[in-house]
């Protein structure tokens, strides 16, 4: 398994922006897909946005298609989130999650084996 660690979270005004990061240790990052996810209090982790390691595509919720973009470094073993036009309902704990076991469940926090220990983002009205 791969080690995770979120950062660039934080507090922010309604249409703001923020970018978050997530490091990634060990060898081989350029061949992990790679996936965001979140939890707001109360509720399941839900999915936001992954890319793939082998065609480069990106995958996003539709909740947030349009205001966030998922991007990856790999010399760099980051990949980030950068997210606009926030709104209150973004407000959630935000994890990065690697290791996908299959395609097929890219959007789900099943299909993924290793996570981060996530980061706060409050959006506030």
């Amino acid at each position: 398994q791969v080690q995770l660690v979120e950062s660039g979270g934080g507090s922010v005004q309604a249409g703001g922006s923020l970018r978050l990061s997530c490091a990634a240790s060990g060898r081989t990052f350029s061949s992990r897909t790679m996936g965001w996810f979140r939890q707001a209090p109360g509720k399941e982790r839900e999915f936001v946005a992954a890319r793939t390691w082998s065609d480069g595509n990106a995958y996003y919720a539709d909740s947030v298609k349009g205001r966030f973009t998922i991007s990856r470094d790999n010399p760099k073993n980051t990949v980030y989130l950068q997210m606009t036009s926030l709104k209150p309902e973004d407000t959630a704990v935000y994890y990065c999650a690697a290791d996908l076991k299959f395609l097929s469940a890219i959007t789900k926090p099943s299909g993924y084996d290793s996570w981060g220990q996530g980061t706060q983002v409050t959006v506030s009205s």
